[in-house]
């Protein structure tokens, strides 16, 4: 009887999750399709958003046993939080701010899970959940702001460098005048694409190690100078070969490219060594 009884509420359970999931894939449908539209745009900075999803299940469903040793005790508490997402959803629907939209899924489901499991489950997955937030593309008003200002710097600091080995440049805006060739540093070149990537390998590599706090932090922050220095030494190189073959070598597709893939090849074995050097005196936390 007993058993009948466990296998019937287990039914219950997989039918009520089904028609949550269905209910939140009918009310964020808009919202999903905005990112996978972003994700898969030409030159996209968030092309690395459909594998967000994909490694936050890989980490839930590694504690899966663990969670039998927690008891399920709901958190009233996650009823407001559930609510506050609610509320967030349909402000999104009504002025069609899908990014906000986006926000209000993660809130939502952080507030299902602290309700119905409690906090220690919680407790157990609650970064999983929060590193969703990573898939979430920014406003495009802010990404020109941003790759704005990342690309004056950039060309900035590689016409100090030009300037600095004798070749006499000059910066306007986000161009390189050189006395035989002018470079354009375009918004591939800002160095955001390679942050954002370095900075999710960053939240990759601290969750799954056992460093102090404060290595994890500079694990995560490290990926913004390697991608603002890797994107220097790639422009100073390109406006240095420019200089001395012409842009229309410089302009091949293979070299380029290639001196894009190059760079950041390099920022992310600099990575690596880093996460090596943090990990040789590990710190159990």
């Amino acid at each position: 009887m007993n058993s009948k009884l466990e296998t019937r509420n287990l039914k219950l359970s997989w039918i009520k999750w089904l028609l949550i999931s269905v209910l939140l894939a009918y009310t964020f449908y808009p919202t999903f399709t905005w990112m996978v539209d972003r994700w898969m745009a030409r030159d996209s900075y968030y092309a690395h958003g459909f594998l967000i999803p994909l490694v936050s299940i890989y980490w839930i469903w590694k504690k899966r046993k663990a969670f039998s040793n927690f008891t399920q005790e709901r958190e009233p508490f996650g009823l407001a939080v559930l609510v506050a997402g609610a509320l967030i959803q349909l402000v999104s629907s009504v002025l069609r701010i899908y990014f906000l939209s986006a926000f209000s899924l993660v809130i939502i489901l952080f507030g299902t899970v602290l309700f119905v499991f409690g906090r220690k489950i919680t407790q157990a997955i609650w970064f999983p959940i929060v590193f969703l937030v990573l898939m979430i593309p920014l406003p495009l008003l802010v990404i020109s702001e941003v790759t704005l200002r990342m690309k004056f710097f950039v060309s900035e600091a590689s016409t100090y460098f030009l300037n600095f080995i004798g070749i006499k440049a000059l910066r306007e805006g986000s161009y390189i005048y050189t006395p035989h060739a002018v470079c354009l540093v375009g918004d591939p070149c800002s160095g955001l694409r390679s942050f954002l990537a370095f900075l999710c390998l960053g939240f990759v590599f601290a969750y799954g190690s056992r460093l102090a706090f404060w290595k994890k932090m500079v694990l995560v922050v490290s990926g913004f100078p390697l991608a603002i220095i890797s994107n220097v030494v790639r422009v100073f190189a390109m406006s240095l070969l420019g200089e001395i073959y012409g842009m229309d070598f410089v302009a091949q597709k293979v070299v380029h490219d290639g001196g894009g893939i190059l760079a950041f090849v390099i920022a992310l074995a600099c990575f690596m060594l880093l996460k090596q050097g943090l990990e040789g005196d590990r710190v159990q936390i």
